[in-house]
């Protein structure tokens, strides 16, 4: 089942002579479950993909379409609250919130769209990523390993259809961005998420289930991680 599509996505910055080409004409498929690997360098365009795919910004033309909700039809609240509640976020900076302790973190986003917080499901999660010692603290009291553990952590609580992370070891050493990317495979396969991560790092890309590359705003190779 296709769970995240896009159909020649494109991207432009400026006019004239000084207009960019981010994305030029990106259309890509992942199904229900997967876990990919958008790899490229500096410039290649992968953090505008993957800025499109979650609704963060809106493509000069094409199209995408989230578990069968073509995110170009919403208007800005629909699409808010859309984003919000089938799209799970983790940031290369954490992005939590200094004031909060790490139990508040996790919940935020579940208490911000009204539900009731699924107690027993967010304990699985913080038990599987090893936090339970942790939850009282606030985040400035993390190293950034468990920092970027809550972030996971936070962005399972609502359940999305779909995790997006933005290079989520980008700040962290080879040791410690081993075991986040661990857990994060982990967890995906655990809790029958699919997970659409960016990076520059060939070694971690390889933890994915597929490798997508791009470079120049067009993909330029797909292959399983194992080939």
């Amino acid at each position: 089942m296709i769970i995240l599509e896009t159909k020649d996505l494109k991207k432009e910055y400026g006019t004239g002579e000084s207009k960019v080409d981010a994305l030029a004409g990106v259309s890509l498929t992942v199904e229900k479950g997967e876990f990919v690997a958008i790899v490229g360098t500096s410039g290649s365009g992968k953090s505008t993909l993957l800025h499109m795919l979650g609704g963060i910004d809106k493509p000069t033309s094409g199209i995408v379409i989230v578990d069968g909700k073509n995110l170009e039809k919403l208007n800005d609240e629909e699409l808010t609250i859309f984003r919000r509640r089938n799209i799970g976020f983790i940031f290369q900076n954490y992005n939590l919130v200094p004031m909060l302790n790490v139990m508040e973190n996790i919940v935020l986003p579940v208490k911000l769209d009204g539900k009731k917080v699924d107690y027993e499901f967010i304990n699985k999660i913080v038990s599987t990523l090893g936090l339970e010692s942790k939850l009282e603290n606030l985040p400035n009291n993390l190293s950034g390993g468990q920092q970027q553990r809550v972030a996971i952590a936070r962005a399972i609580a609502t359940k999305p259809v779909i995790m997006l992370a933005d290079e989520p070891t980008g700040n962290l050493d080879s040791k410690t961005s081993q075991d986040v990317l661990c857990l994060l495979k982990m967890t995906s396969e655990m809790f029958h998420q699919t997970t659409v991560m960016i990076t520059h790092n060939e070694e971690i890309a390889q933890l994915a289930d597929r490798i997508i590359r791009i470079e120049d705003g067009r993909i330029v190779e797909r292959c399983d991680s194992n080939d």
